[in-house]
């Protein structure tokens, strides 16, 4: 592709010294520059494209990673393959897409809490997750909800919030363990709601919703796949849902913020490619993406996961993660959870 001498021109007069005999130089680096990256747009993607998954397979994270990448492959015309490099909750997957080559082929499909939780819970994640990337796009989310063993005598969070300020630090809840996002929506609660529920970490969340089935535990934040089964059988009640607003998945449950303004947060799934890849292989990415996301058969799937399709663009996404990482370094020194 033959880049237009305009545009030479325009980008060698922002040089403030370019001295006569390095003129020529400067302007052939810059016209191999554009065409360079207009090739990258043009031709992208020329292999197969790997997803880094940083959780474990089977996880929530990997059905929404899987169930995309089933069909952004054939809308791209390559291979999408899947690759979960876990360990240290999420940091060495993310970690080795950071340090990946720049070039669209290496991409990252994470939870949020890795992204925006982690770099407040550990001193050295071995990321930044504002430089070290560019995001493309958030891809879904998975709502969490409050839920109680139905023999608990607060019935919604009203109830719940009287009967905790009656018996202040008698009241526990369960979570998949320290600095996890079950148990910073405890502190997030206890600190809106001015509360003293006592934390219980657990190893896993399997582990701390089964306690609350069996009546060990009160109550606990479960995300709607990990609960909602439980809820159906009427082995668990649900006070309400984590979010903005009420999720398509069970409409008919109420937002905690009705009762509670302010007090929500999203669990979601964004994809990010390491910073300085193309800005037009990105571009493409986002436009193919976007069409994946918007066909009824993966909404239908992702819904019977627990998850909804939530598509916003690289702008909004980096937007989203610099809040994040701001509201949960807050919570997560209120809590006092610290990993290493």
């Amino acid at each position: 592709m033959r880049v237009p001498v305009r545009c030479q021109i325009i980008a060698v007069t922002s040089c403030r010294m370019v001295t006569a005999t390095a003129l020529p130089a400067v302007i052939t680096a810059l016209a191999c520059s554009l065409s360079a990256i207009a090739s990258a747009q043009d031709t992208y993607p020329a292999k197969p494209i790997v997803i880094v998954v940083p959780q474990a397979a089977g996880g929530a994270n990997d059905t929404v990673a899987r169930a995309f990448a089933q069909r952004l492959g054939p809308a791209l015309g390559q291979s999408v393959v899947i690759e979960n490099r876990t360990g240290a909750g999420g940091n060495v997957g993310t970690a080795h897409v950071a340090r990946a080559p720049k070039d669209g082929y290496t991409l990252l499909l994470t939870a949020q809490s890795a992204q925006t939780i982690n770099p407040a819970l550990y001193r050295n994640p071995g990321f930044d997750a504002v430089v070290d990337f560019a995001p493309i796009m958030t891809v879904a989310t998975a709502p969490y909800l409050l839920v109680a063993n139905p023999s608990f005598p607060a019935k919604n969070l009203n109830e719940l919030i009287d009967l905790a300020r009656q018996r202040p630090g008698k009241i526990d809840y369960a979570s998949a363990g320290n600095g996890t996002l079950n148990h910073l929506l405890g502190v997030m609660l206890n600190s809106t709601a001015s509360l003293h529920l006592v934390h219980i970490p657990y190893r896993g969340a399997a582990a701390a919703a089964a306690d609350v089935v069996s009546g060990q535990v009160p109550i606990t934040f479960g995300s709607f796949p990990g609960v909602m089964p439980f809820v159906k059988s009427g082995k668990l009640s649900v006070m309400g849902v984590a979010t903005e607003k009420r999720t398509p998945l069970a409409p008919e449950v109420p937002t905690l913020a009705e009762t509670l303004p302010g007090f929500f947060a999203n669990s979601w799934y964004g994809l990010f490619a390491p910073a300085g890849t193309p800005r037009p292989v990105i571009d493409r990415i986002f436009a193919v993406s976007t069409q994946v996301l918007s066909a009824s058969d993966l909404g239908e799937r992702l819904a019977g996961q627990g998850a909804e399709v939530w598509p916003g663009n690289p702008d909004q996404l980096a937007k989203l993660v610099r809040e994040e990482l701001v509201m949960w370094a807050r919570i997560v020194k209120e809590s006092g959870a610290t990993v290493d």
